[in-house]
């Protein structure tokens, strides 16, 4: 039985982005507004994280074109101006997502050249080439944007000049500045300051971003195309599981369902090690760390056939391969729904488990775990993120579990689904019976913290678009 650690308390989740109905701008005063020139831009801001300190600064932005011409993105500049925590504090920027995607997103901190009561320093916000032009009337959608000290100390925003914790829905902010091709058409800087002044801190660049996305439109366990797009289906000996167990690649196939293909793992046995089968498919390539990973899953609780009671486990996870016992650089990051208990447990459970390092024999563990006493049969949203602080797991959209940071990846990893036994003592019939897991699709976003609704919304524009594969992420 794999023994698991109490669970901590979980951290707060990133807040989902607030639209405005209809698309639609708060106007300001007459004496504020942005003249409708030719080239003309209006910033809206809201900030997810709006208390007086914060582990990190959430100001999310809008930029709408209220010009007659067309503007490219690439001669936009954005600043957010706030006072440093000390006068050596580093601080490093992160995209979470952005509608035209954070991969098209800069950020670069400066120092101002006449400090105020309220501003030392500034995130100044860019767009590459490919973030292409916004047309007159049109915004660049939400993009939700952080920043926060390199060495994770709590921030402090109340004395920030770009900082309004009531502002928790866009609205019209001129506390920051937008220029175009250099020259400033919004918002007013603090005192004193050209916004035109270059930065004089560089921040690292923006990472990630790198997509792999898989809607499992495959005919079979042999269709080429499985390996070409780096899956593996097992077919060599050995655990987990009943020992004597095989590992089927025949088991693995794609189905139809709800309009779309699936892939079915099947797991079936006879109550004995030899008469036992069971599946995995798994990434050829260990190259994913940091980021988000999801995918829509089926669990069953009972049997397509035969009489019903195993120890079965039904799983979503990442892993890599443990080079000693105890070694301290293992990762491992699971889904594991148990329909007929097992480890212990005498019904249904859904376990999420970080692990630390194990040792095989005598088994010794180092992990921590969240679970939940009920039945999780049908389909469900798996999302798990990972990113400097934390791993937080997410069913259905909501927070599953949130584990500690000292149980982080060291090392990139594999992506992984399978259906096995744990043992045989659940039912003692000889009679054969044969159980389902399903998946819809899997993906992954590379060093990119996603909200359960922003998987789903990429996830439809992928299928939208008619991509079944993608994979931009790169070999670790």
């Amino acid at each position: 039985m794999r023994t698991r650690s109490t669970v901590s308390r979980a951290r707060l989740a990133l807040a989902l982005a607030a639209l405005l109905a209809g698309g639609a701008l708060t106007a300001l005063p007459a004496a504020q507004a942005a003249p409708a020139a030719a080239g003309g831009l209006a910033v809206q801001y809201r900030t997810s994280a709006s208390g007086a300190t914060a582990d990190q600064a959430e100001p999310w932005f809008k930029v709408r074109n209220t010009g007659t011409a067309a503007v490219q993105l690439s001669q936009v500049k954005i600043r957010y101006y706030f006072k440093a925590d000390s006068p050596s504090a580093s601080y490093r920027f992160a995209c979470s997502w952005a509608v035209k995607g954070c991969a098209v997103v800069t950020g670069t901190f400066g120092t101002l050249s006449k400090p105020t009561a309220t501003a030392d320093r500034y995130l100044e916000i860019g767009f590459t080439a490919a973030a292409g032009s916004l047309a007159p009337g049109t915004d660049t959608g939400d993009m939700q944007l952080r920043f926060y000290q390199s060495n994770w100390q709590t921030l402090r925003q109340s004395d920030d000049y770009s900082f309004n914790g009531a502002q928790t829905a866009y609205a019209n902010w001129d506390k920051v500045t937008a220029q175009l091709a250099g020259s400033t058409v919004w918002g007013t800087a603090p005192a004193g300051n050209d916004p035109t002044d270059p930065p004089t801190d560089p921040t690292d660049p923006p990472g990630g971003g790198q997509t792999l996305f898989d809607d499992f439109s495959y005919g079979s366990s042999a269709d080429p195309a499985l390996g070409t797009h780096g899956w593996s289906v097992r077919s060599n000996s050995g655990g987990p599981g009943v020992p004597g167990a095989t590992w089927d690649p025949s088991k693995v196939t794609f189905v139809a369902s709800g309009g779309s293909t699936v892939m079915n793992l099947e797991t079936s046995t006879a109550g004995t090690g030899g008469s036992t089968v069971q599946t995995e498919v798994l990434t050829k390539a260990t190259k994913f760390r940091n980021g988000t990973y999801a995918a829509r899953v089926k669990f069953s609780d009972a049997p397509k056939t035969g009489p019903d009671g195993d120890h079965l486990v039904q799983t979503f996870f990442t892993i890599n391969d443990l080079k000693a016992p105890m070694a301290d650089d293992y990762a491992e990051y699971d889904f594991e729904y148990l329909p007929n208990g097992g480890w212990g447990e005498q019904s249904n459970i859904l376990y999420t488990t970080s692990w630390e390092t194990y040792n095989p024999d005598p088994w010794q563990a180092v992990n921590q775990h969240s679970e939940a006493r009920q039945s999780y049969a049908g389909w469900h949203d798996l999302v798990v993120t990972i990113d400097n602080s934390a791993i937080t797991y997410y069913v259905d959209g909501q927070v599953f579990g949130t584990h500690d940071a000292q149980y982080l990846p060291e090392r990139p990893m594999s992506i992984n689904f399978n259906q096995w036994l744990i043992d045989l003592n659940g039912q003692t019939s000889t009679t054969r019976r044969a159980y389902d897991q399903q998946v819809d699709y899997v993906l992954h976003v590379k060093d990119q913290v996603l909200t359960p609704a922003q998987v789903a919304a990429k996830v439809a524009g992928y299928r939208g678009a008619g991509k079944a594969f993608v994979d931009e992420v790169p070999a670790s």
